[in-house]
């Protein structure tokens, strides 16, 4: 506890080559009032000077040689940690001067609180159409996701640290940045622990995504892993699964049937159109939100490549569960 009575709030970093959003991500810690009793970058092998930079800026520096990822990264700087809330912070984002004082609030209005997370702001730092779109987006769903959650998100989220211990910390097993926080919440809410989104908490996102970036992202390290978690934990109708994402998902793969179908059926593009229609309507508040923020042809951009995202990540999603049907039959067959 800190000297006023309050829990003490350790920050804990993890890092692969950081570079300059590292400097900026610990400059805004410094600037959090109350400040955290300690901040600890985890250095997961980088081959930059992230380790310098983080040192440099008076941060506890703990350096891995092996690159094993974020949530083994994570669960080290936890067990360096003295602070009664671990307050897990990407190593790409900026806080705003009241983090620390926000998450001190939820854990005080709620002594049975388990654990709290935010979501980006509005305004990302990167200015190139994709990681608008992604970042926008990620602050839409989070900002209209129901603050009694049954998830996670380790780029701004604080946990008290007996309830960590007592999980079991990030499953080591995802080796990059993939869903290993969507599987510590779902986790947690299967042990009976609270956990809050927080809307009002909420961090600038420095990364500048890429198509090959963004799409290795959703696939490789969402998609498919998250397909397979849900088959051990279901579907939560929250966030970017609420049935309605999941309908024009379905919506989407119709289009694109109807269009493939344009080339023996003229007649098929009117279906086309019609399912455009549909899948317009049924995501009208996030793209009056995109026009909103940055316009009307930045909307009409956003419209088509999340059509393209529903029809990727369904794919992938699906192809993740006949996969582990699969390999369930591989198994009961085996023995």
């Amino acid at each position: 506890m800190s000297e006023g009575g309050s829990p003490s709030i350790s920050i804990v970093v993890p890092v692969r080559n950081g570079g300059p959003a590292l400097r900026s991500c610990l400059m805004s810690m410094a600037a959090c009032v109350p400040p955290p009793a300690e901040i600890i970058v985890v250095d997961d092998a980088s081959t930059d000077a992230s380790a310098s930079i983080a040192a440099d800026a008076g941060a506890i520096t703990v350096r891995l040689f092996e690159q094993k990822g974020p949530a083994h990264a994570r669960n080290r700087g936890a067990e360096r940690a003295r602070g009664d809330l671990l307050f897990f912070v990407d190593a790409d984002v900026v806080l705003q001067p009241d983090a620390t004082a926000q998450v001190l609030d939820a854990f005080t209005r709620e002594p049975q609180l388990g654990a709290v997370f935010g979501s980006y702001d509005d305004d990302p730092a990167a200015q190139n159409f994709l990681s608008q779109y992604k970042n926008l987006a990620h602050h839409w769903f989070h900002q209209r996701g129901r603050a009694d959650a049954s998830t996670f998100w380790a780029g701004c989220g604080a946990v008290r640290r007996d309830v960590f211990a007592r999980l079991g910390g990030f499953d080591e097993s995802y080796r990059r940045a993939s869903i290993e926080d969507i599987e510590f919440g779902s986790r947690a809410r299967r042990r009976g622990c609270t956990v809050r989104l927080r809307k009002s908490l909420q961090v600038k996102h420095l990364k500048r995504w890429t198509p090959t970036s963004l799409l290795l992202a959703d696939i490789r390290d969402r998609a498919l892993p998250w397909g397979a978690l849900s088959l051990r934990d279901g579907l939560v109708d929250d966030l970017n699964l609420r049935w309605s994402s999941r309908l024009a998902a379905v919506t989407a793969q119709a289009g694109l049937v109807t269009l493939v179908a344009h080339w023996w059926w003229p007649s098929s593009v009117l279906l086309t159109v019609c399912l455009a229609a549909v899948l317009l309507l049924l995501d009208a508040p996030l793209y009056s939100f995109f026009r909103r923020k940055r316009g009307l042809v930045f909307a009409a951009r956003c419209f088509l490549w999340h059509w393209l995202y529903y029809l990727y990540a369904s794919t992938a999603f699906a192809f993740a569960v006949l996969r582990h049907q699969w390999n369930a039959h591989a198994r009961a067959d085996a023995s």
